[in-house]
């Protein structure tokens, strides 16, 4: 074991804490509403937080620290105007407020809404399958990392199989289950709760701890011996960085405004915030959010695990990490372990501990979020509509609790039998390309184009699934296939986009009307919003602030707009400097990146205390609207055919 008694014992709080949650989040399910959206009562923090915890599992720790281990500090430069895509689509509200406003509690029971209730099966099946093969790696990676980072020793072999990883695999999977079935989506939100306070403080105390441990010297020394072309410093010198070159960031920009609010996977956050206006809010908010977790922690980590393997100070230690790694498998399997081993040996005893209790916290969260997610599909999706009526509440909520058992048994059985051999990130994108390389079209297209047709959202969305299933075929059977899972999945988006348009364009008009599918204008909801803010803003007036943003609101929006032109400016003026004035070397490169560390630490503090305090009041807001509420048996997300006409 690598663990000391003062380590298991850190995780065995945290994990008690979060079982506490659990049993105190059973009481406060009273409907089907609540088991799938937390009753619609989420604050800004928390959604925020949520989404940001439920996306860290620890198979994200994992893969983002193996993809920075091949980048370096380079990801980091390329991210950067990445910032004003992101500050645009969470102040605009894009695609996040409108689907909010019609109040859908999936997306495919918006695309019945909007298209066809057939559409709406085919979407759902689609999304489920694509997410079921998607996660089909989330427990075995997740496994590998805890059996190799806490030395947990074998117990057996099952046929072919290790013994120790079918039951920590078998862990990862009942763990999220209890909590699902015990108090549905609340429990999800009450468990990302507690790991998003927790992930951001241990996270900031790791990054503080390796500054101390490993001097900026030993990392300059490390990072800039690299070959031309494979510069882990000098974004502007990695072309030969395989996967994760500059256009693997160019084409995850395009991915952010195209696939919003498509990946299903966390479908459950994206109709929880208690109004479209505190949806916009928390998506403001996430913009902060990623500072400590993908700005900070997950950046700087990889380095100094780069500079233990490289530097010859630290040989003796790198040889014994690599000698331990030999045992680990594939190379793909080596390849997710090498920054955590590095971390296992750099950790002192009660850190080491509370870095395994976060990422236990990660794995439990990440696992009962998507769970919770696909079961729910399934039910909601590809069950539901097939149905003349709909399920009576306590019959929905079994059924629902069925197929989320189903889902975790399903990944727990293929997550010990299929083991991919693609880069952690390289396998999510291309298999959840499956099916968000066609629905960014059909959610765009449907939400903002009266023009769009339900013709074109079925043409739309064939066309990405096949596109990306002929990418996954073809890396399977041509050794060395040159297109990776980044590039087919961009390749299926922009299919995907062209049928779309061209297909509208050649069939009729639809019958829709946008303000009452978005409940604004004379259609709004009296109660949620006043008529006067219900109309829809148009123009350049959507990077303003409208009249429900509070005084607070707008200085949120102010900050956070303030501190992307800061880093974009950063990016344009490096940029223009490197190419039209002088070469900046690899020690200025340094000494930009020291100072970048230490400002993401500085902000990476405020925004931990920041987050904890408001994250600690909306959950007992949620907490009382979840007492007092009351609850409408008739919001289970089954559309009536007479309604719809």
């Amino acid at each position: 074991m690598n663990l000391s008694t003062g380590d298991w014992a850190i995780v065995l709080v945290l994990l008690a804490m979060m079982v506490g949650m659990v049993l105190f989040s059973k009481n406060l399910v009273k409907s089907v509403s609540d088991f799938l959206a937390t009753g619609r009562t989420g604050g800004r923090y928390i959604i925020s937080m949520f989404h940001g915890t439920a996306a860290l599992g620890a198979i994200t720790v994992v893969g983002a620290l193996e993809q920075n281990f091949n980048a370096g500090f380079n990801s980091r430069w390329w991210e950067m105007p990445t910032a004003v895509i992101l500050v645009g689509i969470s102040v605009t509200g894009w695609v996040v407020y409108r689907f909010r406003q019609t109040k859908a509690l999936t997306m495919a029971q918006f695309f019945e809404i909007r298209y066809s209730r057939t559409f709406r099966i085919f979407a759902g099946f689609l999304a489920f399958f694509s997410g079921l093969f998607n996660m089909v790696i989330f427990p075995s990676v997740s496994a590998r990392f805890f059996i190799y980072f806490c030395g947990i020793p074998e117990v057996g072999m099952v046929g072919a199989f290790s013994g120790t990883f079918i039951l920590v695999t078998a862990v990862m999977v009942l763990i999220p289950l209890y909590f699902i079935f015990t108090g549905g989506h609340i429990a999800v939100m009450f468990t990302d709760f507690i790991q998003g306070v927790f992930v951001n403080i241990v996270f900031v105390v790791i990054v503080i701890l390796l500054l101390f441990k490993i001097d900026w010297a030993h990392i300059t020394t490390a990072i800039t011996s690299a070959e031309a072309g494979k510069s882990l410093v000098n974004p502007f010198d990695a072309s030969k960085v395989q996967d994760f070159n500059p256009w693997f960031f160019f084409i995850g920009m395009f991915g952010l405004i195209y696939t919003k609010l498509s990946w299903q996977g966390n479908s459950s956050f994206n109709i929880a915030a208690k109004s479209a206006h505190e949806a916009r809010m928390a998506d403001v908010l996430t913009n902060w959010r990623l500072v400590p977790q993908w700005g900070l922690f997950l950046v700087f980590v990889p380095i100094v695990a780069y500079t233990l393997f490289n530097h010859a100070d630290f040989k003796a230690v790198a040889d014994s990490i690599n000698a331990t790694l030999s045992t680990a498998g594939t190379a793909a399997q080596q390849s997710q372990l090498r920054v955590p081993m590095a971390l296992n040996y750099l950790l002192p005893v009660g850190i080491k501990g509370a870095f395994v209790a976060i990422m236990l916290a990660a794995a439990i969260t990440c696992h009962n979020t998507y769970m919770h997610s696909w079961g729910s599909i399934f039910i909601q999706d590809c069950i539901m509509p097939l149905r003349k009526k709909a399920f009576e509440p306590k019959e929905h909520l079994k059924y629902l609790k069925l197929s989320i058992l189903g889902v975790g048994i399903t990944i727990f059985v293929l997550s010990i039998i299929f083991q991919p051999k693609d880069l952690v990130f390289l396998f999510l994108n291309i298999s959840g390309a499956i099916f968000v390389g066609g629905s960014g079209a059909v959610i765009i297209g449907g939400l903002y184009w009266k023009r769009g047709t339900t013709a074109a959202a079925w043409a739309a969305m064939i066309t990405g699934a096949l596109t990306a299933s002929l990418n996954i075929l073809l890396n399977k059977i041509i050794p060395d296939f040159p297109i990776n899972g980044q590039w087919g999945w961009f390749l299926a988006m922009v299919a995907a986009t062209i049928v779309y348009v061209v297909v509208s364009l050649l069939t009729p008009r639809p019958k829709i009307i946008l303000d009452q599918m978005l409940h604004r204008g004379v259609y709004a909801d009296k109660i949620e919003v006043k008529p006067e803010d219900a109309q829809p803003v148009k123009g350049w007036k959507v990077l303003g602030t409208t009249k429900e943003f509070t005084k607070g609101d707008k200085i949120i929006y102010i900050v956070t707009m303030g501190w992307t032109a800061m880093w974009v400016l950063v990016f344009f003026t490096g940029t223009i400097y490197n190419f039209f004035i002088e070469k900046i070397t690899n020690p200025q490169w340094m000494h930009f990146w020291k100072i970048y560390t230490y400002i993401f630490l500085a902000a990476s503090i405020v925004v931990t205390i920041w987050f904890t305090i408001g994250g600690i009041k909306n959950l007992r807001e949620m907490i009382s609207a979840l007492r007092h509420n009351i609850r409408d048996h008739g919001d289970s997300g089954y559309v009536d055919k007479k309604e719809k006409e």
